[in-house]
């Protein structure tokens, strides 16, 4: 099946759940503390996979155990069988280090300890040693470059690669520092991105090259279960064999061709984590395979960090939510970078096609998985219960010259033997981990036990209760705009607004985070980024530019102060020679940062408008919906493009009937505006108003658009060759007495 049959046949499912579940409104892959806050229009984005897909259930009692084992064996074999397994992929020497990732992270491009705006720069040495303080060491890094910024104009995901700061050059720089500090890298494809520009050739070839001249290792599958066998073959083609990535169960033949996934072990709606530890399904199937556990919007991560361990699997580090701070709390990153150091250390272990779930443990509540090699069994222990367990905690067959090792705590333990068993005493925390190595007296004389046993004990000094379980949303600023000069009278192409006292009610439509602290933006009177908005405020009277200012008026700007940006990457890009298009000069100018529309409006005695501003210009006091009243005329805005291609945009007073009440033009459905900017420790957003014509179909995940006055978009910023736009104008404002 091709890439495109293949996502229109998921595309379909998922749909056909939307809508069979959308009075439950439920989500896994992007489930928030609470419930999703979609745009107009979007469906629910239903529930694309379940805990059936992804684990076995445990054992009822260690009395059933055999039984449930012959069960799950037998399952295995059926699978195995029913997808004609060939295990080839995993004996590739080229492909051999998916078997050892056990630590990785998602880090968007915005992120400003991963690109410094400032110095103009990326930063993988700062995002590394922050990221390393936290959790520990990083074996994988996905770099998220698209969404959510996707769809603002007609560029395509590959387009937004080629645009980030440096170009594809710069990427291979950023790929050989990461290389350098022993870090793979991987890139995502989304399948979803249909309606933007047509690339003109299968995003299995483009894709493929694309990364090869980056240098980079793998290829993220966001939102698939399976990744295109297609790519696998690419990939081997061009000589560059990445390792495929889906994001979701593995539930088909594809597991033999996907060396690892990434997948979200969430709390699903109505169906909590069981108190039995579950078996993950792909890991059963094919022990070498990785699986890279994910929950994200869960903020206290110990269901998902005790069945990774359990199961032997990697965990992935996501804390930047596609522009607000979801960040680990202290315990669980101090769990992720102990629980990868011992795994780590132990690769053949937990690679073992003998491994077996549910061993028998001595303590109700406390449940393990073994992992035999060569020369020694590893134990992985959770502890399910709220309260500290000591005491004997397993019993295993006696073997001479053998030693054991308590790992999480870095001592040795003196077994009590008997003729054909030794009993192992240890404590494991209240919702604790534990880990036991039994070991030949020759393997247990390596340096490299030795430095793991020094590690751990100078770590569990510190017991994991000891580390703060509590979670905390990042605070923003909003970047100070300075008071213009007051004019003596209206200055020119703009109007005058009155004075008033304004009831500023406004939320953001993000697809992502429900109504979590954190999502959208904190204004100066909140005490936290939130989702909605609402504040009485007296607006001083201002003036406003009656349209949006036109490629003319810029063009004038330019001739007068020579300007000329640093970054001018995609500056005026749709200009020639420094002239725009022939009968343009009455349409917005586009392609311009929010730094080039500061310029003008220095130049010109003004600044851009605040959030509330521009909405009290376009809505007065009477809290209406659209500039031009209550009611939807579609009369009122430029026709709606969902083509593949950029329209040509409107000239900035072809729609005199979408007036507001104060006479101002083309607020809505022509070109997004510049408003205010806010930041945070590791983001940088600018609020747009003003929905543009352009608005492309065939998936939820595209940037959205609102032609509602009492919401506003959130567009994140990295660098101005970046964030220019073909749909992003401004107009500007001039303080009033």
């Amino acid at each position: 099946m091709n890439w495109a049959r293949k996502f229109q046949r998921q595309s379909l499912v998922m749909l056909f759940l939307a809508v069979l579940f959308s009075c439950a409104a439920f989500s896994d892959e992007w489930k928030a503390r609470h419930g999703l806050v979609l745009p107009p229009g979007a469906p629910d984005l239903g529930a694309v996979a379940a805990p059936g897909d992804v684990f076995l259930p445990g054992p009822e009692s260690l009395e059933k155990r055999a039984k449930w084992l012959a069960g799950i064996k037998q399952w295995r074999k059926d699978r195995r069988a029913e997808y004609h397994y060939n295990a080839a992929q995993y004996d590739r020497p080229e492909l051999a280090w998916t078997q050892r990732v056990f630590s990785q992270c998602q880090v968007l491009v915005w992120d400003r300890s991963f690109y410094d705006p400032e110095k103009h720069e990326y930063s993988v040495d700062i995002f590394l040693a922050d990221l390393e303080r936290r959790v520990g060491p990083i074996d994988v890094v996905l770099i998220w470059p698209g969404y959510p910024n996707l769809g603002v104009d007609d560029r395509n995901q590959f387009d937004l690669l080629r645009d980030l700061p440096g170009g594809i050059p710069a990427l291979r720089q950023v790929v050989q520092q990461f290389h350098r500090r022993g870090v793979r890298v991987m890139f995502p494809i989304l399948a979803w991105d249909n309606g933007t520009r047509d690339e003109g050739a299968p995003p299995s070839t483009v894709f493929p090259q694309l990364l090869k001249e980056i240098g980079a290792d793998g290829i993220n599958f966001d939102t698939l279960d399976s990744p295109p066998k297609d790519f696998r073959a690419s990939a081997d083609a061009i000589g560059h064999p990445f390792a495929l990535e889906p994001q979701f169960a593995i539930h088909d033949e594809s597991f033999a061709w996907s060396n690892i996934s990434w997948n979200d072990w969430v709390t699903w709606e109505d169906v909590a984590y069981p108190f039995i530890p579950m078996v993950s399904k792909v890991k059963w199937l094919e022990p070498r395979h990785t699986v890279n556990v994910n929950d994200r919007f869960t903020r206290d991560k110990t269901d998902s960090l005790q069945h990774a361990f359990f199961n032997g699997e990697g965990y992935a580090t996501i804390e930047n939510l596609w522009g607000f701070w979801y960040g680990m709390t202290p315990r669980d990153a101090e769990t992720v970078l102990r629980i990868t150091k011992i795994e780590r250390a132990f690769p053949e272990n937990l690679t073992s096609a003998e491994w077996e779930p549910h061993v028998p443990t001595l303590q109700a509540g406390v449940f393990a998985s073994t992992f035999p090699a060569a020369n020694s069994t590893l134990w992985t222990i959770v502890n399910r219960n709220e309260y500290d367990v000591t005491g004997e905690e397993l019993r295993v067959p006696v073997h001479a010259g053998m030693r054991y090792f308590d790992l999480w705590h870095g001592t040795e333990l003196v077994a009590r033997a008997s003729s054909a068993e030794a009993t192992l005493s240890f404590s494991i925390d209240a919702l604790g981990f534990g880990a036991v190595l039994a070991t030949t007296e020759n393997s247990a004389n390596t340096a490299e036990l030795h430095d793991l046993l020094n590690y751990m004990a100078a770590r569990s000094v510190q017991p994991l209760s000891a580390y703060s379980r509590q979670w905390k949303f990042l605070p923003q600023t909003m970047v100070p705009v300075a008071s213009t000069k007051v004019p003596s009278t209206t200055p020119p192409g703009m109007l005058q607004i009155s004075e008033a006292d304004f009831d500023f009610a406004v939320q953001g439509i993000e697809i992502e985070g429900g109504n979590d602290p954190g999502v959208d933006v904190q204004y100066p009177w909140e005490d936290a980024p939130r989702r909605f908005h609402r504040e009485r405020m007296h607006i001083p009277s201002f003036y406003i530019d009656r349209t949006p200012v036109t490629n003319q008026q810029f063009q004038e700007f330019l001739h007068t102060t020579k300007y000329h940006p640093a970054d001018d990457h995609n500056f005026l890009r749709d200009w020639k020679n420094g002239a725009y298009p022939e009968g343009w000069g009455a349409k917005p100018v586009t392609w311009v940062a929010i730094e080039d529309a500061r310029a003008y409006a220095a130049w010109a005695g003004k600044r851009l408008p605040h959030d509330w501003e521009w909405q009290y210009a376009a809505q007065s006091t009477d809290g209406r919906t659209y500039p031009w009243g209550n009611d939807w005329d579609v009369q009122a805005v430029p026709p709606a493009d969902h083509g593949r291609v950029m329209p040509t945009l409107a000239n900035v007073d072809a729609y005199a009937k979408a007036a507001s009440p104060f006479g101002v033009l083309d607020l809505e459905g022509n070109v997004s505006q510049w408003t205010d900017e806010f930041r945070d420790e590791h983001t940088r957003a600018a609020i747009l108003r003003g929905a543009a014509s352009y608005q492309p179909r065939g998936a939820v995940w595209y940037f959205p658009q609102t032609y509602r006055l009492d919401q506003h978009q959130k567009y994140l910023l990295i660098s101005p060759g970046r964030d220019r736009s073909a749909t992003i104008g401004f107009r500007c404002v001039v303080d009033a007495q």
